[in-house]
């Protein structure tokens, strides 16, 4: 299966719950840190919700 790095760019601070709900379901909860992800829809999806607070890293 591929996978998919996400790196946090953004902070939580101010941002809704359901923003930061989505984060630390992604593994991400402190800035700079990078999770590595199966790639599938959902995840997808959750970058999608959050893409202002994230980045996805190449390689």
């Amino acid at each position: 299966m591929a996978t998919i790095k996400v790196k946090q760019t953004g902070s939580p601070i101010r941002r809704t719950k359901d923003q930061r709900a989505t984060l630390v379901g992604l593994g991400l909860n402190k800035m700079h840190k990078v999770s590595e992800l199966e790639d599938t829809d959902s995840v997808r999806g959750m970058i999608r919700k959050v893409q202002h607070m994230v980045e996805v890293v190449e390689g």
